[in-house]
């Protein structure tokens, strides 16, 4: 009887209401709004180098001026030697750079992981002071220990300068994917027989995969575009990045943004195949 003499009261002209609260219908598309803006943001240099790989700019060097749409730069990919060379060499030292870096970040993860031992914090520490330390310190400082040893840059410099920088991404990235793994699963395994090796390659890799492919991943993506550590460390050979930074000077010709264009699609191929299988698993 209470609640309904309140209710009554309530409906009557002099009784006092509560306040509305506004409508929210508006409010609900900021959000979608503003995230849109951001995510058009962040794609909108990709749109433009992707419409710039169709410019009809035949054999000239233009820099940033539509001439017209052409297939050029995708029927004459290689028709630049010193480019096409380039490219040869940055992804031959990403791929090499990606594989020993994973394979020693992974491993410098798990031991940080798993494992107590003297110098353990000093260690993470040089993790993180190599991802939060200046390129510009990198490849100085590895252009000077290059000198000092009378080693000559090249290939070979490159790759251990890609290497240094890209083991502390891979190791940070694992090692995150090992926070919630189950000691219990390899644990079972060894009980029932399996000797150390089995278990890693049967049991620890194949949950650990995710986030060793991510790091791999990612060490690849900075190793293809490092330009800072790279122009200290490469001597007379040409990376990608760095044919296209002397190429900036006098005009980009179309197989610039056709070979990022394929390097970017083939980033998103393998990201959404990964996706892929891993909800197959699930």
């Amino acid at each position: 009887m209470s609640v309904a003499v309140a209710v009554e009261t309530a409906r009557e002209p002099g009784a006092i209401r509560p306040p509305s609260r506004p409508s929210g219908r508006w409010t609900r598309f900021i959000l979608p709004t503003y995230t849109g803006v951001v995510m058009f943001y962040l794609v909108l240099p990709i749109l433009i180098m992707i419409i710039y790989g169709f410019n009809a700019s035949g054999p000239k060097r233009v820099s940033f001026r539509w001439l017209g749409f052409s297939l050029y730069g995708y029927t004459h990919l290689f028709a630049k030697p010193d480019l096409t060379q380039s490219l040869k060499n940055s992804l031959f030292i990403g791929v090499v750079s990606t594989i020993i870096a994973t394979i020693l970040g992974t491993l410098i993860a798990l031991a940080l992981v798993r494992y107590r031992y003297r110098g353990r914090a000093a260690s993470e520490f040089v993790l993180f002071l190599n991802i939060s330390a200046p390129e510009i310190v990198l490849g100085a400082s590895l252009l000077s220990l290059f000198i000092t040893f009378g080693v000559p840059r090249g290939i070979l410099t490159i790759v251990i300068a890609h290497v240094m920088f890209n083991i502390a991404y891979v190791a940070v990235t694992v090692r995150a994917r090992l926070a919630g793994f189950d000691r219990a699963l390899e644990e079972a395994a060894q009980d029932l027989g399996a000797n150390p090796w089995t278990t890693f390659f049967r049991v620890t890799l194949p949950l650990i995969w995710p986030g060793v492919l991510a790091g791999a991943l990612l060490a690849f993506a900075l190793s293809i575009d490092d330009f800072v550590i790279t122009n200290f460390n490469a001597g007379s050979v040409q990376t990608f990045p760095l044919w296209v930074y002397g190429a900036v000077k006098v005009g980009i010709p179309p197989q610039v943004f056709v070979m990022g264009t394929l390097i970017f699609m083939g980033g998103v191929v393998v990201a959404i195949i990964n996706i892929l299988v891993q909800r197959r698993r699930v």
